[in-house]
This record gives C-alpha cells, structure tokens and sequence, in this order.
C-alpha cells in the first residue's frame, strides 16, 4: 500500500497553521505540524497583516516536516480572501499590506458608487457587500495611495502570495479571485468594465487558473533552506472557504454547508452563479469553487464576535478560555436576549460586550449582565440568523434543505451546533474540524492524478472522519424566539 504526503499551509484570522496529510487506501489522517498565532498589527492608526512573519512561521513548520525525512508530493496555501500583496519585480512586497478591518474603507460605497452603481457591480461580480472586499480597498489604494499603481507590477491574493513565494508562480485561483468583487463568475475573468470604471488598471491584475492548478516545483533557494525536495506548488483552493466546501462530506442534494469559525458562511453548491435581483435584495454571493462550482452563501460575522468579547474582558483582567465561555453561556438563561448579527458595529474590533450592551438597550431589551449571558447571547443570536439565511436559500432557489453540514473550527462548539439544529429545526451535522486543510490537501491529491474527481474526494473524506449529530429540540421556544429576532431586526432597520 503506497502512501502520498501532501502539505497544506492553513492561514486564518487568528491562526495558521502547517498540516501534513497522508492518503492511502482512500483514507486521509491528517497532522498539525506546526501552528502559530496570527492577527493584525497596529502600524500609525492602521491595522496591517505582517506577511513576512507568517511566511518565516510557514517555513518553521516546512523544516519539521523535512526533519522526518518523508517524500512530499507537493504543497499548498490557502488563506481569508479579500486581502492582498503589491508586488515589483522580485521585491516580496512593496507596502505592508493592510487587514480588512482596517477603517480605510468606511464610506468604500459611497465612493465607488458615485462611479458605478450598485446594480452593475452585482451584475458583474454576484458579490455580496462589503466594505472590506477588494474592490473598495484598490478603490481607496487609487484615491489614498496612487503611487502604487505606478510602482507596483501587480497585486496578488494572500493564499496565492504564499504560493507566490513557494513557487515563483504569481498567479491567482480563481476561488480567491471571485472574492474581489471584480472577478466576472459568467466569464470566468476579471472584470474589464468595473475595472475600467474605477480607474483599476488592468495591467495589475495577475492571470487567473482554476483550482487545482499546478504551479510548478517549489524554488531551489527554499528547498534548500526547508529540506524539501522535489515539491509541487499547487493553487487548490487558495479561499479557505474554498477548500473547506470541497471537502463537505455531503451527498444529494438536500444538504447545505456552514463553515464556522471567525466568519460564519453559510450556503449550498450550484453549477452556475444566480445573479438576479433576489439575490442583490438579500445581499448573497457568488463565490468559485473547485471545477467551476459555485459556493451561493451569506458571509455572517461569526465567532469573531465572541473573540473580540474575550478580548475586552482580557483587557479587564478577566481571563477566559473559549471551553469557558461555552461552559458559562451554557449555565445562562436561554433565550434572554438577542442582536443582529449583520449590524455593522459588530464587524469592527473594541469594546464587544459594550456593543452587545448598546445594542439591546436600542432595541428595548435588557442587556446581559454577566460574560455566560453576553455569549449565549450571541451563540443564539448567530443560530437565528442562520435560519433566516436558510429561509432565503431555500426561497431563491426553490431547493429543500434536510442537513446542514458545520464543518472548521467553529464545530467544536457544541453549544453552538445544538443551537443551530434547535432554530433551524433541520439535523445538524458537524465536522470535519479541520475541513479547510482537508480540502487544501485532497485538492491536490485531484492535481496531482491521485484521485479522480471531487465525488472521490469527498467519499476519502466520509471514510476518514467522524461526524457529530445534533437533533433539533424545544421547537417551540426557539419559534417564538425567532419572531422575537424578526421584529428586533425590521425595529433596528427602521430606526436606522
């Protein structure tokens, strides 16, 4: 029985992260070799991603596995989208790039549509809005920062950055691309005329390839410096989310995926972009997935509202643990009080708790008074939103769905996945934890002729890992806890 040894460098918000994974006999096991913290860092009021660092970290984690003297068939980044490198000749950045928290996009819409409507930019892109999407950050490049576009060969995605500085290659994958909101999923390119229109130009914008493609070896200074030898460069699905839907153990067509972490991403699977004016009503996207899929998902804010409460109370001097907090917003009363995920103070860093406070008492309710209470708060406010999501897909596209599927980080909580089975009233299935590196690696097991197409991927991936299930429970209290979210939501839309 011969083994094949894949490596996938997993960069998150907060984490990243070098897993080795080993397929034989349709079976994956999958190893964390090498984590390290990640997140943004304060330069003159800004908050930037200190690439360089995450590249030296990636390259710690190469050596160790070098150091079992394995034979690597090849290699792979995947990362957040929207962020991105300035790059010139062989320099391996020109600024540090900034982190899409940072504040340098508040007001993005209005300036880009006082140059193209709102409508033209949806019927290009099928984006959902954002101010943090690439399009409002090269549109405040070309406003705040026009040097760089005279300085600057290109730009590149984070995920196909790494791959960049592993390979030489500097393309971009088409799942990280569709992220930009300048990528045209009908034409399968950027998009000449929203580029035109932003002053962006077209010269900067790198080659796009399909996930899977192989870039080439890795350079012969890094194999050396690692110990590898040998090594393919693949772009899988450089998108996190990307990767991660690849690999959801679904089968049929009932079956909707969340992939849980700082973001919650929740949506299905369609063969072509639905960009009509359901979907620009609804604010939903349309993202590229592995053979030209379409990832048709809601990107909600997520845990990184419970990180950010951490966070503050840090700051106290009050220490939590995430097993903690779910421990004490499981002993809290339920159903108390509720947010709107979606409202906008929520995606930006400081003072959660305080937020959480504010946001209740403008909307008529008692604020939480204890950490337990804040973060049930939250957890059950995230598990209502995601029936409402739910709610749309199924209305935009006319498909039932009987499953969710909670795959990355987030389905660790099982406080959470109960919530979400409890207010959707559908089954709840949660795992693989580590999904995104999963589907980074079986990617390019495909690539590489390993394996035969996606359906098998996903067969490897029901044969090697365990599923959680979680059934929907007091349906009632969760019925009248969702009009109760309704009416706090058209009351916070209306006063705004």
């Amino acid at each position: 029985m011969s083994t094949n040894h894949y490596i996938a460098c997993d960069l998150g918000a907060e984490s990243g992260r070098v897993m080795l994974g080993a397929l034989a006999d349709g079976k994956l096991t999958l190893e964390e070799i090498h984590r390290f913290t990640n997140g943004p860092v304060r330069v003159n009021g800004t908050l930037r991603w200190d690439v360089l660092r995450i590249f030296d970290e990636l390259k710690t984690g190469l050596r160790k596995v070098a150091a079992r003297g394995i034979k690597v068939e090849s290699i792979s980044a995947d990362s957040w989208g929207v962020d991105y490198v300035w790059l010139r000749d062989n320099e391996p950045l020109l600024t540090v790039p900034y982190h899409y928290r940072d504040r340098r996009t508040d007001g993005g819409f209005e300036r880009a549509f006082a140059v193209v409507p709102r409508e033209e930019i949806f019927a290009e892109s099928g984006i959902q809005f954002m101010t943090l999407n690439t399009l409002y950050q090269l549109h405040a490049d070309a406003q705040q920062r026009p040097w760089l576009f005279k300085a600057a060969d290109r730009f590149l995605t984070m995920g196909d950055y790494f791959n960049y500085l592993f390979s030489g290659v500097a393309k971009v994958d088409a799942s990280l691309a569709s992220t930009t909101q300048l990528y045209n999923p009908r034409k399968k390119k950027w998009s000449r005329p929203l580029l035109k229109k932003l002053g962006l130009p077209k010269k900067l914008f790198p080659e796009v390839v399909p996930s899977g493609t192989v870039l080439g070896p890795m350079l012969p200074a890094l194999a050396e410096e690692t110990g590898l030898n040998g090594v393919q460069v693949v772009a899988t699905c450089s998108h996190d989310t990307g990767a991660a839907v690849a690999a959801v153990p679904g089968a049929g067509k009932d079956w909707a995926y969340l992939s849980s972490g700082t973001w919650s991403l929740l949506g299905i699977e369609t063969k072509k972009p639905i960009i009509n004016e359901k979907s620009l009503a609804y604010n939903w996207t349309n993202e590229v997935g592995y053979g030209n899929s379409i990832r048709f998902l809601k990107n909600i804010v997520g845990l990184w509202i419970v990180q950010e409460c951490r966070r503050a109370w840090a700051k106290e001097g009050r220490e939590y643990d995430y097993a903690e907090l779910v421990r004490l917003a499981g002993a809290a009363a339920p159903l108390r009080t509720l947010i709107d995920p979606a409202d906008p103070r929520f995606g930006k860093p400081d003072n959660m708790p305080q937020k959480i406070a504010d946001f209740c008492r403008e909307t008529g309710q008692t604020p939480p008074q204890t950490p337990g209470e804040t973060i049930r708060c939250v957890l059950e406010s995230l598990a209502l939103f995601y029936r409402k999501t739910l709610e749309q897909v199924e209305e935009m596209t006319g498909q039932k769905v009987k499953v969710l599927h909670v795959v990355g980080g987030g389905c660790k909580n099982q406080l959470l996945n109960q919530f979400a089975a409890d207010a959707i009233g559908r089954t709840v299935l949660a795992g693989p934890v580590e999904c995104t590196a999963i589907g980074n690696v079986l990617i390019q097991a495909l690539a590489l002729g390993h394996l035969p197409s996606l359906a098998a991927l996903r067969d490897v991936v029901r044969q090697s890992f365990a599923l959680q299930t979680y059934q929907p429970q007091d349906a009632a209290a969760w019925d009248t806890a969702y009009s109760r979210f309704q009416e706090l939501m058209a009351l916070e839309r209306h006063d705004a």
